[in-house]
């Protein structure tokens, strides 16, 4: 019994050992892994401390310099570094896969074209003055176009108002489509419409305020002129007033300015007060008193002509600043400007029959009652002059001065002696 005691207690005191050696171990075991994680944490903190100061230094060094120095003093760490095993970190999990679609195409590029430039800008449109004439004024030197082209006869009617002849024009132009444009400018405070089925309509260009016999008639004409230009298929065009009518019908008017190898201004040498008594010598030395004209307001021209009256610098500054009443621009401008620069193609003849018989600073007015199949027939063919070198009784296509009340028997005329 004494003998199994002794063996009993001797066990325990192994085990007791045996367990202080396995502690033993594990402090060491503690101790050597404390040691190396200081070590390490050392050799961190050394590297951050460098990196810190390089970040620092380097600043104030040019950057080729730098470079070579990080890439040297980035070398030297590594290699003096003890190798650590990188930490790979698991990149995040894709996101579910979708269906990009691509962006809708480009609109169409639409190149600058000849159609494009052909475009005649609406009647009402916000060009300025100065806007409008440049553009008018621009001439192609090749006369050949390459396009199909119908020529078109300007028709501008300047207007105090309304157009009390409008029943006859309609009548004139029905059926004619395409071969004539409209132009028509009146006094802005007039707003009156315009039936919309009428050939009128939409057809008031931008229009200022305009007095009789002064300069403001000139600039009105040349708006006129300007607006007109813009449609390239206009060939001839033809000045008229709110007074004035046809006295041929379409067809005839039409072949007649189409085929005239001139244009009609009204252009004579008049001597006394309404004539070069309205001279202001101050005009020198651009116009003489040699080269002072006189004529009617009511002028008819082909689109050459047409581009050099709206493009005129010279003589329309010299007549706007010298011709103040009682010298009447309208009946000087064009006829000098004209004859001086352009005489061959002129006719030196106005195509708007008046009547001046009972003298006054205007023309007779037609009423009712003056208005006969006679008096029609003698507009038409009661005078001689040459066309295209050439003599003929038709001197005249349109007549004036006609008033309101005249127009119920000009309409039970027109098909008798106009033909339309």
């Amino acid at each position: 019994m004494k003998k199994e005691h002794m063996h009993h207690q001797h066990h325990h005191q192994q085990e007791e050992h045996h367990q202080q050696l396995i502690q033993s171990a594990m402090l060491h075991t503690s101790q050597a892994y404390l040691q190396n994680l200081v070590v390490y944490f050392l050799f961190f903190g050394s590297g951050l401390v460098i990196g810190i100061t390089l970040s620092f230094y380097l600043k104030d060094i040019p950057s080729n310099l730098q470079l070579k120095q990080f890439s040297s003093t980035t070398t030297s760490n590594i290699l003096a570094r003890p190798h650590v095993a990188p930490v790979v970190h698991q990149p995040p999990p894709l996101p579910p896969a979708t269906i990009i679609q691509p962006p809708p195409p480009p609109p169409p590029v639409r190149e600058g074209g000849l159609e494009e430039y052909l475009t005649t800008p609406n009647v009402m449109h916000d060009m300025k003055e100065e806007e409008l004439i440049w553009r008018a004024s621009m001439k192609p030197k090749v006369r050949e176009y390459p396009f199909r082209r119908t020529p078109k006869v300007a028709f501008m009617f300047l207007a105090k108002r309304d157009l009390p002849m409008a029943p006859l024009w309609e009548l004139f132009f029905r059926g004619h489509q395409g071969l004539f444009s409209i132009y028509v400018h009146s006094q802005p405070s007039y707003n009156a419409s315009v039936p919309p089925d009428s050939v009128f309509y939409g057809r008031r260009i931008p229009s200022k305020e305009v007095a009789w016999g002064e300069f403001s008639m000139i600039e009105a004409e040349r708006r006129l002129l300007a607006n007109a230009l813009l449609d390239v298929s206009n060939q001839r065009f033809v000045l008229l007033s709110e007074a004035c009518i046809p006295l041929f019908n379409f067809k005839t008017i039409y072949n007649y300015l189409m085929e005239s190898t001139t244009s009609f201004v009204e252009s004579y040498d008049l001597l006394g007060p309404v004539g070069r008594g309205r001279y202001d010598s101050h005009m020198m030395p651009y116009v003489t008193l040699e080269d002072w004209r006189k004529g009617a307001q009511w002028f008819e021209m082909d689109r050459e002509l047409a581009v050099e009256v709206i493009a005129d610098r010279i003589y329309y500054s010299v007549f706007k600043k010298y011709c103040k009443p009682a010298c009447y621009s309208d009946e000087h401008y064009l006829p000098t400007m004209i004859t001086k620069k352009f005489p061959t193609k002129n006719a030196n003849r106005t195509l708007t029959w008046v009547d001046w018989s009972r003298g006054g600073p205007h023309p007779l007015k037609f009423i009712r009652t003056d208005i006969s199949p006679d008096m029609l027939y003698r507009m038409r063919t009661g005078k001689q002059c040459l066309y295209n070198g050439n003599p003929t009784n038709v001197c005249y296509l349109f007549a004036r001065k006609f008033t309101v009340n005249a127009l119920d028997r000009l309409l039970r005329f027109a098909p008798m002696v106009m033909h339309f």
